[in-house]
C-alpha cells in the first residue's frame, strides 16, 4: 500500500538520501559504514527502512555535528527540533487527524534509534514530547486534541511530562501535588521534580491528587505556560542530557481550568503508566542508538590505534570485547524490537516485556557505551571524543522512566502473580 499523509512526506524526504545498500552516519565529521551483522535495518519492511535512511541522514547532518556544542554549552536545539518536526518526527504515534505521522511503536523505535546516533539527549526529550502529545491525543477530548497536539507535532510548542515529585519518585503513586475544585477550575499547588523542558516549554502534562490517597485519587490535568502561579525552579546541573533543560515546575493557587482535564477524575495513574509503558520503549531504544554509535567508534579507533607495533584490532582480547558489545546490541534491539510489537498489539504480557526491554537494553547498552570508551583509552575521557558523551548521555536511561529496580519488580510480580 502506498504510504499517505505525514508517512508520505517522510518517505518521499528520502528520496535525497544516498542509497547506498550499507547505511551510514556521521559521528565527528566522517563517514563510517556499518558491518551488516549489526546493521538496524535488518528486519525492517521497505517502508520502515525508508524513514530510518531519513533519520539517520537527519542525525548525521542536523545532529551530530552540534552534539558537542549542545552538550557543552547547554543549548536546547529548538530550531533543529523544529526540522525534526518538518519531517513527522515531532508526533511520531499521534493520529494524522491532528497533525501526527500515525506510525506504529516500532516505527518510532527504529526512528528514535537512528536519531540518537546524532544526540542522545536531544532524541530523548524528543520521545518526552512525543509521550505528551500522544497521552493527549489519546486520553484527550475533540476539543483538546484539536487545541493542542497541532502544535505539538509541528513543534511550534514543547511538552513536559510532570510525574516525579521531590519525595515520591518510584512510589508515583503517593504523589502530593494537589488539585482542588473550585467553581470551573483546579486550584494547583505542589511541585514536580527533574522536568525535562521545565521553563522553556510550552505544555505540561500533570499528575496531580483530586481524590484521596492511592492511585485512583490522582487526575491529569494539562498546565499552559504563562498560567498565572505556575513556576519553576532553578536549571539544574547535571551528568548528561544538557541539550536539554531539567528544573523544578512548582505549582502556587495555579488556577487551571477544568477543560484542560484529560479523561475523568481519578484516571490520572493510569494515563501516567499507559504513557511510560511507551516512554520505556522510547528511552531503551535511545539507548540503542547511543550503543550502536559506540561500536562502530570502538572498532574505528581499534583500526587505527597502534600499541605495542600493531593496531589494537590485533588484539585477541579487543577482538572478543567487541564482539560481546556487538552481541549484546543486537540482543537489546531485537528485545526492544518485540516490545514495541507487544505494545502496539496490546499484548497481555505487553507491561513486562516493556520492562524487560528498558530494564536489558539501557543496562547492556550503558555497558557497551562504558567499555568503547575503556578502548579509547585516555582519549575516550576527553571531551573531544564523541564516546564519552554517549556514556553520560545513557547513564541516566537506568534511572528514568521508571528505574532499573522498579522494572524489576515489575517483571517479577508478573512472574510470581501468574505461578
Amino acid at each position: 500500500m502506498a504510504a499517505t499523509g505525514p508517512l508520505a512526506r517522510i518517505c518521499r524526504l528520502s528520496s535525497i538520501i544516498c542509497r547506498n545498500h550499507c547505511l551510514k552516519y556521521n559521528i565527528g565529521g566522517q563517514r563510517r559504514g556499518i558491518a551488516s551483522c549489526i546493521d538496524p535495518a535488518h528486519g525492517l519492511t521497505d517502508e520502515q527502512k525508508e524513514f530510518q535512511k531519513v533519520a539517520f541522514d537527519f542525525a548525521a547532518n542536523e545532529m551530530a555535528p552540534h552534539m558537542a556544542e549542545w552538550d557543552q554549552q547547554e543549548i536546547f536545539p529548538v530550531e533543529t527540533m523544529r526540522k525534526a518536526a518538518q519531517l513527522g518526527f515531532g508526533g511520531i504515534y499521534v493520529h494524522p487527524d491532528v497533525g501526527g505521522s500515525g506510525l506504529s511503536r516500532l516505527d518510532t523505535s527504529v526512528i528514535f534509534e537512528a536519531l540518537s546516533t546524532g544526540c542522545v539527549s536531544t532524541t530523548a526529550y524528543v520521545s518526552i514530547h512525543n509521550m505528551c502529545a500522544w497521552m493527549i491525543d489519546t486520553f484527550g477530548n475533540t476539543e483538546q486534541r484539536e487545541r493542542f497536539c497541532p502544535d505539538l507535532c509541528s513543534m511550534e510548542k514543547f511538552a513536559s511530562y510532570c510525574l516525579t515529585e521531590p519525595g515520591s519518585g518510584s512510589d508515583a503513586a503517593s504523589l502530593l501535588t494537589s488539585a482542588q475544585l473550585k467553581d470551573d477550575h483546579y486550584i494547583l499547588n505542589g511541585s514536580k521534580a527533574f522536568i525535562s523542558g521545565g521553563g522553556d516549554t510550552d505544555v505540561y502534562v500533570v499528575m496531580c491528587r483530586t481524590g484521596g490517597k492511592g492511585p485512583k485519587g490522582i487526575s491529569c490535568l494539562v498546565v499552559e505556560k504563562g498560567t498565572p502561579g505556575l513556576n519553576f525552579g532553578k536549571k539544574e546541573r547535571k551528568v548528561g542530557w544538557n541539550s536539554q533543560p531539567t528544573r523544578a515546575v512548582i505549582f502556587e493557587d495555579c488556577a487551571v481550568p477544568v477543560s484542560n482535564r484529560l479523561g475523568e477524575e481519578g484516571q490520572g495513574f493510569t494515563i501516567a503508566m499507559r504513557g511510560l509503558n511507551g516512554g520505556r520503549i522510547n528511552i531503551a531504544s535511545c539507548s540503542l542508538g547511543a550503543a550502536h554509535a559506540s561500536v562502530l567508534l570502538a572498532r574505528d579507533h581499534l583500526l587505527v590505534r597502534k600499541q605495542f607495533g600493531e593496531t589494537l584490532s590485533n588484539n585477541q582480547f579487543l577482538q572478543f570485547k567487541l564482539a560481546e558489545m556487538a552481541t549484546k546490541l543486537v540482543a537489546s534491539r531485537l528485545l526492544v524490537r518485540e516490545a514495541a510489537s507487544a505494545l502496539q498489539e496490546n499484548r497481555s504480557d505487553a507491561v513486562s516485556i516493556c520492562s524487560m526491554a528498558k530494564l536489558f537494553a539501557t543496562d547492556e547498552c550503558f555497558n557497551i557505551c562504558n567499555q568503547a570508551l575503556q578502548m579509547h583509552g585516555g582519549y575516550g575521557y576527553l571531551k573531544d571524543y564523541a564516546v564519552q558523551q554517549f556514556v553520560r548521555d545513557v547513564r541516566v536511561h537506568q534511572i528514568l522512566e521508571g528505574t532499573n529496580e522498579v522494572m524489576r519488580m515489575i517483571i517479577s510480580r508478573n512472574l510470581l502473580s501468574e505461578s
